[in-house]
């Protein structure tokens, strides 16, 4: 509630400022004209009086701006402005002083209106923040304010509401996440899965369990992240300043010299008039409050003007790793049961999701929505205990299901098949949760932190958009930093780094070039406002390194980084055109009206029209402009979903191959569960990739410019065929057991034909499907935008 107050008291302040500057335009206009009109009829006397009166309104508003930049030890070309002003009142050219009050009421004016059209995206997203939350209950939904919902809470929304706090979903919904995501498409999303504070239910009534309190939901890390981005860029970036020192000097030279060699004071107001630089006043903070608002609306918080310049000025990019270049958050990768066991691998997963249902640990969502990935029916749990730190046990369909870590599982020395998972995990770099069935080992849960598919393709739209060394920094192993880097093409990894060392690292780079670092954790808060720029991701919620950072990713997709940094650099280049252009036309000017071929009411006229050309260049920054991003129409993407979809489907058989070549590991040589998975093979796998080579294929062609781009998925797709047939040859012999040498050979088909399918699956996700908006978890997202 402390930053409640700021921003209400900002938000009256610009109110108020709007209203001002309203009624100075409107007086300053009435006197202008009203003291026209007196003259056309012969009161000459009377128009100078009103006009005089407009000229000492201005006066008086122009006064205020110097008194007002003087407090806060600011240089301003204001000051040109009261010369102007004064002069003219000095030489008796009222009309002229009331022509360039107008024209300084007017540039205010534009300037409050170009502000609140260029604030539009900024105000949306807060004026929509949701109030309350409906509770399901015993007795019925009933509804409480947002702040009074606690985590376990079972909320229900129904059709068009907003999601007021963070949760898991407790069955399918379909969502509108343009508020978040930009993205206009409904998105379906599958129960188990996380849904986020701030979108709109676009089906029917849905129901979730809160996971986070309102004040720990995006939605409002969104909220808090807007208004400070709104108060930290009210004092707009006025690129004006830094010529003040030169600029006014020269001005005043220049009238002085026309009025000596001209002896007439009447040039030396007419070159003050034109030198007004309400270019500089305006154009430069529209551009930049407009760039702020392009990004907004792509995802990206920038807090103030200052961030965005050094946005666009960064050269060099920091990673960190976990939740930035990986999806910092789990994903089952596998599941090990015991040799002999009465359990199949399906029925481990689905006993244990049906308990996990639950539990609010983060594994837990991954486990339930790995089993809803692969169809599988849960049921309701009783008697659920949760130990934290420990695991979590209860009874699903009248057997007792434990899950945790090993020694919750097993007292005493592992078994085989469990040390041999666990050290499977160790070299995959996984997590691992163990599973007891009626007090039995049953199965152990391999999770792992998934690479983001579009990470590579991310790196280098950076490297497209003027980035020129890319460094990650992480706390991770060494081995693993490593791999990351090789596959998303970094120049420089340095791993095993505590916050420190990130810190260090920073200042090391930044005494190179301006420094952009990316972080998600709290461990990275100091790196990242030690950064020219720091840019944290805070898609599932504030954190302190949102606290820290300049910028704040509010979607779950760093592929926003890239366009937030093109929208910097191009509306800092339109802020320069349009002072460039608006100046050389008033140093043009202010040399005509020093020959003498202006006067002070001609000039001001013709000042006003330079400033709505300045204004009008600098309101070109909230056009689109170059991007990363191509367009994708509706039905492909309806497509690509499909095949997506599909490709979820058929990932676990992918793990099935290398857990069927671990058991043929000692006699008997058992070859029936490889003659299984050879049919499921040929059924579902192959049947899966010829529908992306007929569909998938010739969508990337036409996106990314013609089968040049597809050739290599092509040739996996034919390399994956040819191997299972040559898997099927090696088996054809009917014999139920196999001798040592032939299951050489057999085992190194299986582990030859894994590994080429999880390279040809890496490929696909971040080759075709990282080009889908708003693909499902686990999962590239938002490459592109769509189009009908």
């Amino acid at each position: 509630m402390d930053g409640a107050a700021p921003a209400g008291q900002e938000d009256a302040m610009r109110w108020w400022r709007q209203q001002r500057d309203q009624v100075l335009f409107g007086i300053t206009t009435a006197l202008l004209l009203s003291g026209l009109t007196f003259m056309a009829a012969g009161a000459r006397e009377a128009a100078d009086r009103l006009w005089v009166t407009a000229t000492l309104l201005g006066l008086a508003y122009s006064t205020a701006a110097l008194v007002a930049a003087a407090r806060r030890r600011e240089a301003s070309v204001d000051v040109i402005a009261w010369f102007a002003l004064v002069g003219a009142l000095a030489v008796g050219e009222a009309l002229a002083g009331a022509v360039i009050a107008v024209m300084l009421a007017t540039g205010v004016l534009l300037e409050a209106r170009a502000e609140a059209r260029a604030r539009r995206e900024l105000s949306a997203l807060v004026a929509r923040a949701p109030r309350t939350a409906v509770r399901d209950t015993a007795a019925g939904p009933v509804e409480v304010p947002v702040a009074e919902v606690v985590l376990g809470d079972r909320l229900v929304v129904r059709s068009g509401e907003i999601v007021p706090v963070d949760g898991r979903l407790l069955g399918p919904a379909v969502l509108d996440e343009s508020a978040l995501t930009g993205e206009p498409l409904p998105v379906e999303r599958r129960a188990g899965e996380d849904v986020r504070s701030g979108v709109v239910n676009a089906g029917q009534a849905m129901r979730f369990t809160a996971t986070a309190t309102a004040e720990a939901s995006t939605y409002a890390g969104v909220v808090r992240l807007v208004e400070q981005a709104q108060a930290q860029s009210a004092p707009f970036v006025r690129i004006a300043d830094r010529f003040a020192v030169v600029f006014v000097p020269v001005t005043l030279v220049l009238a002085a010299v026309a009025w000596a060699v001209a002896g007439d004071p009447v040039r030396a107001v007419a070159v003050l008039v034109v030198a007004t630089p309400c270019p500089l006043l305006l154009a430069a903070p529209i551009a930049i409050i407009s760039g702020i608002s392009r990004a907004a609306r792509g995802g990206v918080v920038v807090k103030g003007g200052s961030a965005l310049e050094r946005l666009a000025a960064g050269r060099v990019l920091l990673f960190d790793k976990t939740g930035t270049l990986t999806a910092g958050r789990p994903v089952l990768s596998d599941v090990v049961t015991a040799p002999g066991g009465q359990l199949s691998g399906g029925e481990v997963l689905r006993l244990a999701a049906s308990l996990d249902q639950s539990s609010a640990h983060v594994l837990a969502g991954a486990i339930v929505t790995a089993a809803r990935d692969r169809g599988l029916p849960l049921t309701s749990p009783d008697q659920v205990t949760e130990r934290h730190g420990h695991g979590v046990e209860g009874i699903v369909d009248g057997r007792h299901v434990r899950l945790g870590k090993a020694s919750s599982i097993v007292t005493g020395p592992l078994p085989q098949w469990m040390r041999n998972a666990r050290r499977r995990a160790a070299l995959d770099g996984s997590l691992t949760v163990f599973a007891a069935v009626d007090d039995v080992p049953a199965g152990v849960l391999l999770l792992e932190d998934q690479l983001r598919p579009q990470a590579p393709r991310m790196v280098r739209a950076l490297r497209r958009a003027g980035i020129t060394r890319v460094v990650l920094v992480t706390g991770d192993q060494a081995d693993a930093a490593e791999a990351v880097g090789r596959i998303v093409g970094v120049d420089a990894v340095h791993a095993g780094c505590d916050p420190g060392d990130k810190l260090s690292l920073v200042r090391a780079e930044q005494d190179r070039a301006p420094t952009i670092m990316v972080g998600d954790g709290i461990n990275d808060a100091p790196a990242l406002a030690a950064a020219g720029v720091g840019v944290a991701l805070a898609a599932r919620g504030a954190t302190a390194s949102a606290e820290a950072a300049d910028v704040v990713l509010t979607v779950d997709r760093i592929d926003a980084l890239a366009d937030a940094i093109l929208i910097a650099r191009r509306c800092r280049r339109i802020a320069q055109w349009a002072v460039t252009a608006g100046m050389g036309m008033s140093a043009a000017a202010m040399v005509v009206a020093a020959a003498g071929h202006l006067t002070p009411v001609a000039g001001a006229v013709l000042q006003e029209g330079i400033d709505v050309a300045a204004i009008a260049i600098a309101m070109t920054a909230l056009l689109p402009g170059r991007s990363h991003t191509v367009a994708m129409p509706s039905a492909d993407i309806a497509t690509a979903r499909r095949l997506y979809a599909e490709h979820r489907e058929v990932r676990p058989l992918v793990e099935q191959v290398r857990t069927v070549a671990d058991a043929l590991n000692q006699p008997p040589y058992d070859l029936r569960p490889v003659r299984e998975l050879l049919d499921q093979l040929e059924v579902r796998l192959l049947a899966h990739e010829r529908a992306e080579e007929a569909e998938l294929l010739p969508i990337m062609a036409r996106l990314l410019g013609g089968t040049e781009a597809t050739s290599g998925l092509s040739r996996t797709h034919a390399e994956i065929e040819h191997q299972i047939g040559r898997l099927r040859r090696a088996v054809a012999e009917p014999v139920p057991l196999a001798e040592a040498e032939d299951v050489t050979d057999l085992r190194r088909l299986l582990y030859g034909l894994y590994a080429i399918l999880q390279l040809h699956n890496a490929q696909e996700e971040e080759g075709a499907f990282s080009l889908v908006p708003d693909a499902p978890a686990g999962r590239p997202s938002h490459l592109v935008r769509s189009r009908t």
